[in-house]
C-alpha cells in the first residue's frame, strides 16, 4: 500500500469510526501513529478502538465498520479483545477493541489518538507510562541474557547435530538471536537509537546498527554450525568492553566456541603424480 493509500485508509477508518456514538476513541500504533518514521509500502495499519460499556464485543465480531470491508478476505480472532484482518489486497490490520477500563491490559510505546470523546488520551498516556515501567522492571540482566545466549547457542547446535534440524534452529537463530539482539540495543551507541521498539528487540535493529544487521543477516544465511560460530565470535568481539555489568566470561565463550565449531574439513588425497 503506497503512503497516499495508507494515509487515505486512515483517514476513513477514523471518518467511519467518529460516525458511531458508541465509539471513544481511536489510538493509532507503530507506523500508522507517525511518530519517529512513517509507514512504507509493506506497513500495516496497527491500532485500538475504545467504544462505551458493553459494546466492544459487538465491534469485534462484526467488522461492517471497518474501511472496504466487502474486500476482507481473512480475519481472525488473536486474543480476547485483538484481531487481524487481511484485505484481498494483502495489506493487514492488527487492531483491537476496549471498553475504557481495559486498556490497562495493553502495553503501547509509540501512539497517536485520533479520535477522543472521553479521557482516552489521558489513559494512553497513563498505559504508556505504565508500559515503560514495566519493561523497566522486567528487563533482564547482561549475565542472565549472556547466559541465555551461550547455552541456547549450545544446545541449539547440539540438537541440530542429533537430527532435531528444527529445533536447533529455533534455539540458535531465533531464541539465542534474540537474547543478543537485547545486548546489542542495550550497549551499542547509535545516533538513531530512539527508533528502536522497547517491546520487540527486532524490530529496525538495521536502521539502527547498519552495519551489526548485516553482519547477523550474513551469519543467519550460513550453515547452522558456521551460523553459531559466527555469532558467538560477534557477541564477544562487540560486547567484551561494552557489558560493564558483569565479568566478561571468556572461559565459556571459549568452551561453548571450541564445542560447536564444525570439525575441519578432510583435505581431498590427490594421487601422486
Amino acid at each position: 500500500m503506497e503512503l497516499a493509500e495508507y494515509q487515505g485508509f486512515t483517514d476513513s477508518l477514523t471518518e467511519s469510526l467518529g460516525g458511531r456514538p458508541e465509539v471513544l476513541g481511536l489510538v493509532a500504533l507503530g507506523s500508522m501513529a507517525l511518530r519517529d518514521y512513517a509507514p512504507d509500502r509493506h506497513s500495516d495499519h496497527d491500532f485500538f478502538v475504545v467504544t462505551r460499556l458493553g459494546a466492544a464485543e459487538m465491534l469485534r465480531s462484526d467488522l461492517s465498520w471497518l474501511p472496504d470491508n466487502e474486500r476482507i478476505s481473512f480475519s481472525f480472532r488473536e486474543t480476547a479483545h485483538g484481531l487481524k484482518v487481511l484485505y484481498d489486497s494483502g495489506h493487514l490490520l492488527e487492531l483491537a477493541v476496549f471498553e475504557p477500563d481495559e486498556l490497562a491490559l495493553a502495553r503501547v510505546n509509540r501512539y497517536r489518538v485520533l479520535l477522543d470523546r472521553a479521557d482516552v488520551t489521558e489513559r494512553l498516556a497513563a498505559v504508556a507510562a505504565a508500559t515503560s515501567a514495566v519493561v523497566d522492571k522486567e528487563a533482564e540482566t547482561d549475565e542472565y541474557l549472556v547466559g541465555q545466549f551461550l547455552t541456547n547457542v549450545l544446545v541449539g547446535v547440539g540438537r541440530w547435530r542429533r537430527g532435531e534440524k528444527l529445533s536447533g534452529r529455533a534455539l540458535v537463530q531465533s531464541a539465542a538471536v534474540r537474547h543478543l539482539l537485547v545486548l546489542l540495543n542495550r550497549h551499542v551507541v547509535s545516533a538513531n537509537a530512539g527508533l528502536l521498539d522497547s517491546l520487540e528487540p527486532t524490530r529496525r535493529f538495521e536502521r539502527v546498527h547498519p552495519l551489526l544487521g548485516a553482519e547477523l543477516d550474513d551469519a543467519l544465511s550460513l550453515d547452522l554450525p558456521e551460523s553459531a560460530v559466527r555469532l558467538v565470535d560477534l557477541a564477544e568481539w562487540e560486547l567484551r568492553k561494552r557489558a560493564p555489568g558483569i565479568e566478561w566470561p571468556t572461559e565459556a565463550f571459549s568452551l561453548v566456541r571450541q564445542q560447536i565449531s564444525p570439525p575441519p574439513r578432510e583435505r581431498r588425497k590427490h594421487p601422486e603424480s
